[in-house]
């Protein structure tokens, strides 16, 4: 009964707004590309830097995130370069592999789905966000370095990471949050008026993306990069968590981003670098696709055993 309503409560409201995309998407035709940047350069920066500047953080939560995260990625990590040697990978399949389990998608469908969650208790939703930098940090270079390795400098990968608008965002916010500075109301309430949209639209982008995602066939390197982000990534984030003794709200954060589908960003620099564009794009689609029935399970979990 309770599954049901976190499902009810939290995922359908997603995955009908997934679907929407899906549809106007199928319908209308639109240009893909002026939705993200919408996206990347309005909504975004402006959800995150209202998260960070009405949120109190402490040094000891910021310490304890930031140890997890080290641990849990270097960990996923490891993992995917065990199983693109154990399946003998070229390297361009494993390329893809060590992104799809290492890179989650931590802005379009995390951060609507912490805000749902944590909409009573801000900090879930804070430490959302500070996953979400991360995993752009983690974009921008190990999963460009996987990629495009032979063809771009350590210098052009740091310039891409560096064009982000919502790292900028993040540090405006943290900065004002710091020193108690308050805007005055004619900046901030078209920034509060952005940062409202975001969840809904964020959503229906991503649906839209996935409209145009065709799965015609799916190898053993698919299936086990599913597997890897929808059960095993779980499965590490909760012993990392108990091995770190972090309980409550951050505790179900953290579970709760871990269980995400592969991000959208490796699916776009595969085809952006022509990598393997295709098997990326299938990787995406079908953890997003399952990803309702995986993170409710989840969801679950961390209500019992990380109550707060």
């Amino acid at each position: 009964m309770v599954m049901m309503e976190i499902f009810l409560n939290i995922i359908a409201p997603i995955l009908l707004l997934l679907l929407l995309g899906l549809f106007l998407q199928k319908k209308f035709s639109f240009d893909l590309k002026s939705l993200s940047h919408l996206m990347t350069y309005g909504l975004m920066p402006a959800a995150i830097f209202m998260n960070i500047y009405q949120t109190n953080f402490n040094m000891q939560l910021l310490v304890e995130v930031a140890l997890y995260l080290f641990l849990f990625t270097l960990t996923m990590m490891l993992i995917g370069i065990g199983w693109s040697r154990a399946l003998k990978l070229e390297r361009n399949d494993a390329a893809i592999l060590k992104n799809g389990i290492s890179l989650m998608n931590s802005g379009n469908y995390g951060l609507p789905v912490s805000q749902m969650l944590f909409s009573a208790n801000p900090v879930g939703t804070s430490i959302q966000i500070i996953v979400l930098l991360f995993q752009n940090l983690m974009t921008y270079t190990y999963g460009l370095y996987n990629l495009i390795a032979a063809t771009k400098s350590g210098w052009d990968i740091i310039k891409t990471f560096l064009k982000l608008p919502l790292i900028y965002a993040a540090l405006l916010g943290a900065l004002l949050n710091g020193f108690e500075v308050n805007p005055p109301s004619f900046l901030l309430t078209p920034i509060q008026y952005l940062a409202d949209g975001f969840m809904a639209i964020a959503l229906i982008i991503l649906g839209a993306q996935l409209a145009n995602i065709k799965v015609k066939s799916v190898n053993i390197a698919v299936i086990c990069t599913c597997f890897t982000r929808l059960i095993i990534s779980p499965a590490v984030a909760m012993g990392i968590i108990f091995l770190l003794g972090i309980d409550g709200v951050i505790a179900q954060s953290l579970l709760v981003a871990s269980a995400l589908p592969t991000s959208r960003n490796s699916a776009t620099l595969a085809l952006e670098y022509d990598v393997n564009p295709e098997v990326a794009a299938q990787t995406v689609f079908i953890t997003t696709l399952l990803s309702g029935f995986s993170v409710s399970i989840v969801v679950y979990l961390s209500t019992i055993i990380f109550p707060y």
